[in-house]
């Protein structure tokens, strides 16, 4: 699979190289070839080749189409189609001593079978919570029929801890048209309240379509989160992102996502919620420079006996990262979340309806050991603000991990 990603810059030079037959200018054959190499940077390889072959067949001197198409047959375990069109890149188009190169490579890593290409990243860190508990902002609360503000018990006052974090993740190949598997565990441990501890393993699958120049990624996923030292939720989630071929400038691209989320609460009568979501997105990305911004719809709907029964909200994330000085790298991130219930969170005793606000200010520096390992020092800052007074909360974490990501 390593050869396919090499098969990107090898076509530059290929298409640039003065020895390389001039190529048309057929606006539909190039359109068809530019749709071939998202493919094959999707990992849609069995798409790229029936595109890479429409190419050919209209551009039969498509130096970069042969080269590619070779490549994809040799990642693909078939040895003797490489085999054929290697010798007629050889003999057709007299390549450059880079593209022999990368050709002798290629036949000596073997076509014989397709190999499944897997990445693996872990990282461990230290932090500090200046609310693990969520706890009240407010000192008290009021009680329906009662005149008086209710002081707060010490439970529900913020809790101060140091905690560890440790994350694994795991993503392989799972066919040869870019239908991949993934993993991720995080578990977090604090040193003084246990009773907060978190683990969460997360598992799914993820695969891209393409209906001539829309994309279309589906994805299905099962999760289970623990909290303290039981099981606390169950969830799974099925998702649909679609990409549509819009005129945008440079290097901006928009999708929009539909998800369906369902949670059980394995350790609270009535809370399961199924949670409908609509994600538009933005994305800009340079050399030094990326960013996104989504807006999404949300629709959570619960059993009749729920708290405040159903809810509505909007989410609106936006995430910008940039080279700060050699290979370091910084990132702000920025989440605005609202909720509102459609019936009162616990009528005779809360008739609030809920009103729900969240904002969260993210800040992170990134700072490259090595091509497998890094430092990364992240700042959290947390406002929950809401009409009911005993679940507002604020929120400050400071966090720093090692990571590494094996190649």
């Amino acid at each position: 699979m390593k050869s396919i990603a090499r098969a990107l810059l090898a076509v530059a030079a290929l298409v640039l190289s003065p020895l390389a037959p001039a190529q048309t200018e057929d606006g539909e054959n190039q359109q068809l070839y530019r749709q071939a190499l998202q493919s094959i940077a999707e990992g849609r390889n069995t798409d790229a080749s029936e595109t890479l072959r429409r190419v050919i067949e209209g551009e039969p001197l498509h130096a970069g189409a042969w080269l590619d198409l070779a490549l994809i047959q040799c990642a693909l375990g078939h040895e003797d189609e490489a085999e054929r069109m290697f010798e007629i890149i050889r003999s057709r188009f007299n390549p450059s001593p880079g593209i022999v190169q990368l050709i002798t490579e290629a036949r000596s890593a073997g076509c014989a079978h397709w190999r499944p290409h897997a990445q693996t990243a872990f990282s461990v860190g230290r932090g500090i919570d200046q609310n693990v508990n969520q706890g009240a902002s407010s000192g008290g609360y009021s009680v329906t029929g009662v005149p008086v503000e209710v002081p707060l018990t010490e439970d529900f006052h913020p809790k101060h801890d140091q905690y560890t974090v440790l994350t694994a993740d795991y993503v392989s190949d799972i066919t040869s048209n870019g239908t991949t598997g993934y993993a991720q565990f995080q578990s977090r441990r604090y040193d003084r309240l246990g009773l907060y501890n978190s683990s969460s393993l997360f598992a799914g699958v993820d695969t891209p379509w393409r209906f001539g120049r829309w994309t279309l990624h589906g994805s299905a996923s099962l999760g289970l989160i623990t909290l303290g030292h039981q099981l606390y939720q169950r969830q799974s989630q099925v998702q649909a992102r679609i990409g549509p071929p819009l005129p945008l400038p440079g290097s901006m691209q928009f999708s929009l996502t539909t998800s369906l989320t369902h949670v059980t609460y394995l350790t609270l009568s009535n809370f399961d919620s199924n949670t409908a979501e609509l994600r538009g997105q933005f994305n800009y990305r340079l050399d030094d420079d990326s960013a996104s911004a989504s807006l999404a719809r949300l629709s959570d709907r619960g059993g009749s006996a729920r708290p405040g029964g159903n809810r509505e909200g909007w989410l609106l994330n936006a995430q910008w990262r940039r080279r700060l000085f050699g290979e370091t790298s910084g990132e702000l991130g920025y989440t605005h979340q609202t909720w509102k219930s459609s019936s009162a969170y616990s009528p005779g005793f809360l008739d609030q309806v809920r009103d729900q606000t969240t904002q969260v200010l993210r800040a992170s520096i990134n700072y490259p050991l090595s091509n497998t390992q890094s430092l990364q020092l992240e700042a959290r800052q947390v406002r929950n603000k809401e009409n009911i007074s005993i679940f507002q909360y604020n929120d400050r974490q400071l966090q720093l991990s090692w990571q590494w990501q094996g190649l």
